[in-house]
């Protein structure tokens, strides 16, 4: 991991967290995981409070979610036009990507965290399709505060080992992210191919 990171977070401590978090979460290259495990690991060397820093956690990945969110639902249906067709999703269909989303994107919103990339994009179209802010925020901050705890957790535990394993997390992480994306699209691959042999028969 980026020795930056670690300076920002021994110099700045809680508020370095909270804005790197968000800026990760909003899309830009942060390692997430890896710098709660850092965290983590600095609270166990008593570097850092472990109070303020699980609440910066969970407030940054919070405010990240949603920033992401609100850039979707701000570009509309451009977000769905963008992003959409890597998921097989018509700008046509946005009622029918708010249905998916309150059946099951809603448990994306909140599981996405543990897969790099799926956690912006979930947010993204989220926005666009103007799913209920009520509905996105119990979801999407339960899954922030559940991300942060688990990978704070991990580095507390870990303690100065966090170096070993954040980087083991972050190769595996982007594995995830690969294997979740895969099965994503197979889904709405077939999804789409089913509608179609409905709409021939």
């Amino acid at each position: 991991m980026d020795s930056a990171f670690v300076q920002s977070l021994v110099q700045h401590g809680s508020l370095a967290l909270f804005v790197l978090l968000a800026l990760g979460i909003a899309g830009l290259p942060v390692p997430g995981e890896t710098l709660l495990v850092v965290a983590g690991g600095l609270i166990s060397q008593h570097r850092l409070a472990a109070v303020p820093t699980y609440v910066a956690a969970i407030a940054g990945s919070s405010a990240g979610i949603t920033i992401s969110y609100l850039i979707g639902r701000a570009a509309g249906v451009t977000v769905i036009r963008r992003y959409g067709p890597r998921l097989h999703i018509d700008a046509e269909d946005i009622e029918d990507v708010r249905a998916v989303f309150r059946r099951a994107g809603k448990w994306g919103l909140m599981f996405g965290y543990f897969v790099p990339g799926v956690r912006h994009l979930t947010a993204l179209v989220a926005g666009g399709a103007c799913l209920e802010l009520g509905l996105f925020s119990m979801f999407a901050y339960v899954g922030a505060a559940l991300w942060s705890a688990v990978f704070l957790t991990i580095g507390l535990f870990v303690g100065e080992q966090w170096t070993a394993i954040a980087s083991r997390i972050h190769v595996h992480g982007w594995l995830a992210a690969i294997v979740a994306a895969v099965v994503v699209v197979a889904f709405f691959v077939y999804r789409h191919r089913m509608r179609e042999r409905q709409a021939r028969s």
